[in-house]
């Protein structure tokens, strides 16, 4: 298993302010699945996913990401495994407007002390897969929002992680270039190998996952397998 939460908890507040986000939570995710996480607004699905990014801790419970747990791991280290064993992918692309797409997606690995031209070229090897050869030295301003949602799945995938966190990937996107991303985190999962874990309100996008985790009230009520949805869009 690349996830697992154990028991997984977490309040917000404190007395009577307090707001509970997750209740015992028990999840885990093999490599090469694909598994989205719906539920109502304030269930805690966000919550759930910053957790197991490590962006945030657990009040009990904990979180292990390829066998390690995570709650213990001092800052250097778990900004080191969140460089290296995990992706981000945001709903506002996150992309700095002043790089290139090559630029972009190679910056974390330089920051992780790859040499500058390692990095941009495994990420212009990423950016042909999402299909953006001749898009490299764009900059965000001049490609569409599905276009930087690509881009932010390279820069992702560069680092080659075990794990892929995407938060809302779509929600800033026509449906069309949603059913495209939404394409190519399955490709991500089965194809590359990589668990990806997707937190959207879409139940059309949420289709294209292996399976979907209901939560309610900080707690899942349902963990559903799909049977399996055509790549073409």
């Amino acid at each position: 298993m690349i996830v697992e939460t154990r028991a997984l908890s977490k309040t917000y507040g404190t007395g009577q302010a307090a707001v509970p986000a997750l209740r015992g939570i028990q999840i885990s995710i093999a490599a090469g699945e694909f598994v989205a996480v719906m539920g109502p607004s304030g269930c805690g699905k966000s919550t759930l996913l910053h957790l197991i990014g490590g962006l945030d801790r657990p009040d009990s419970g904990e979180v292990l990401i390829a066998g390690q747990a995570i709650a213990g791991l001092p800052d250097d280290d778990l900004a080191r495994l969140r460089r290296r064993t995990i992706g981000f992918v945001f709903q506002f692309y996150n992309l700095l407007p002043v790089l290139s797409a090559l630029e972009n997606a190679a910056l974390p690995m330089i920051l992780d002390g790859m040499r500058p031209a390692a990095a941009r070229e495994r990420a212009g090897e990423w950016l042909q897969r999402v299909g953006l050869t001749d898009q490299l030295q764009r900059r965000p301003s001049q490609l569409s929002g599905g276009q930087q949602q690509r881009v932010a799945i390279a820069r992702a995938m560069a680092a080659d992680p075990a794990l892929v966190l995407a938060d809302e990937p779509t929600g800033n996107l026509d449906s069309q270039s949603a059913e495209a991303i939404a394409t190519l985190l399955r490709q991500t999962a089965g194809d590359w190998g990589r668990a990806v874990l997707m937190v959207t309100h879409d139940p059309r996008i949420a289709a294209y996952a292996d399976r979907i985790i209901f939560l309610k009230d900080g707690t899942v009520v349902d963990d559903t397998r799909l049977a399996a949805v055509p790549l073409a869009v």
